[in-house]
């Protein structure tokens, strides 16, 4: 076996080119690398290797099941949705008097602020309206002036010239024209306040949005015909799954994601809604309860609006309502500053929560809101209002049937 062995290496040298014996690289021509990376893998021979092999697999390993935790965690228990919307309050302006529109000093969505005029309504006829007014002012301003002096008069006259009868009736018809004067005061100031009015103004800052209006449009009164996004308003409606709303506070940190703006807009949890439509309890044919049909093995959960306060907008993300984005509510404080060790230990003391639901937050603000706890609400109550009696008014203006009239500290007020 030996000579069969050395006669096929003699053939197999005969069989070689003459210059590949040269090409060949030596023990001398090898790099100290790869001699270096050879004599520690022979060391490694045996159960040193073995053992290598197994350490490394369960770093691997065990790097995974942190992995699948962490991502089961921010999935599956962590409260945050992409299902968040920018909602504003909008104010419907609608002009308080009626006529035919004369100016517009705005234009679609311009930046206006509170106070400022929208568009102007006709003038003519309130201008006609509060002149009347001044002159039904000064009419009835004479006519007390004249029944006044007549009641004074006969307050100073002794019994022998006058009558009481006749004092009554002259003190009458002075607190008559008092009365008269004291409503077309008011009715003046309602005339200038009309005449005000036909300037239209915004009650709030924010844009003018969708405006249709145009010149010779009418304006009826109590008619919404110009819309303005209120600029201060804006906050974030984020819809939670129910089983998410245990691990959310009052107050917590919450950060909002637009979809087209990478920075995102901070704010804070301000409240949970407390009840949302139940499509069960609606009424059907004859006045049946609908009851929709669920599969026995497949349970959605609700979502329920929770309330965000919009406490930093980046420089450059405009607040658009309707705009979509991904809420997170972010930790306490507290957890932030602890370790991240501990902050990786808190996330596996969390995987039995994997198989029950999880618990709810401790000393959290919303706690007992969400637990139904009822909050003691009392309306104040207005005291009633008892309609005064002729006699309240003018307590002095018939003391008697025989008896004068005591007005004189009425009348001169």
């Amino acid at each position: 076996m030996t000579v069969l062995t050395t006669e096929a290496a003699e053939l197999g040298n005969q069989a070689r080119p003459a210059g590949a014996a040269a090409l060949e690289p030596t023990s001398s021509d090898r790099p100290m690398s790869s001699m270096f990376h050879h004599s520690a893998w022979q060391r490694l021979q045996g159960p040193a290797q073995w053992a290598a092999k197994l350490v490394l697999t369960l770093i691997i390993a065990a790097a995974a099941v942190v992995l699948a935790v962490m991502t089961w965690q921010y999935y599956v228990t962590s409260p945050w949705t992409r299902n968040g919307v920018v909602r504003v309050q909008v104010a419907s302006v609608a002009p308080q008097v009626s006529g035919k529109i004369s100016e517009i000093q705005v234009v679609d969505n311009q930046f206006v602020h509170q106070g400022d005029v929208l568009y102007l309504v006709d003038t003519a006829n309130f201008e006609i309206a509060s002149r009347t007014a001044q002159s039904q002012v000064n009419q009835t301003a004479a006519d007390l002036q004249v029944k006044q002096a007549e009641s004074d008069r006969r307050q100073r006259l002794s019994t022998v010239a006058t009558t009481p009868e006749e004092q009554q009736i002259y003190a009458g018809s002075a607190a008559q024209a008092k009365a008269a004067f004291e409503a077309a005061t008011q009715q003046l100031s309602l005339a200038q306040i009309n005449l005000e009015r036909t300037k239209v103004r915004s009650p709030v800052n924010g844009f003018v949005t969708n405006l249709l209006l145009r010149v010779g449009d009418y304006a009826t009164e109590g008619s919404s015909n110009v819309s303005v996004v209120d600029s201060d308003s804006f906050w974030i409606d984020g819809y939670f799954e129910e089983t998410k709303l245990s691990q959310i506070c009052v107050g917590d940190a919450v950060e909002a994601k637009l979809m087209s703006y990478a920075q995102p807009v901070t704010g804070h949890v301000d409240t949970i809604t407390r009840g949302i439509s139940v499509t069960n309890a609606a009424g059907g044919i004859q006045g049946l309860p609908t009851v929709n049909p669920v599969y026995t093995w497949v349970q959605l959960a609700q979502r329920v609006p929770v309330r965000i306060v919009i406490d930093r907008v980046p420089s450059g993300v405009p607040l658009v309502s309707g705009m979509t984005a991904t809420v997170t509510v972010k930790p306490s404080v507290a957890s932030e500053t602890d370790s991240w060790f501990e902050r990786l230990r808190s996330r596996f003391e969390k995987v039995p929560e994997l198989f029950d639901p999880p618990m709810p937050r401790e000393n959290c603000a919303g706690t007992g809101l969400l637990q139904g706890i009822p909050v003691a609400e009392s309306l104040p109550t207005e005291p009633e209002l008892l309609e005064p009696t002729p006699k309240q008014i003018d307590p002095g203006l018939v003391p008697g049937i025989d008896k004068s009239p005591r007005l004189k500290k009425i009348l001169e007020n």
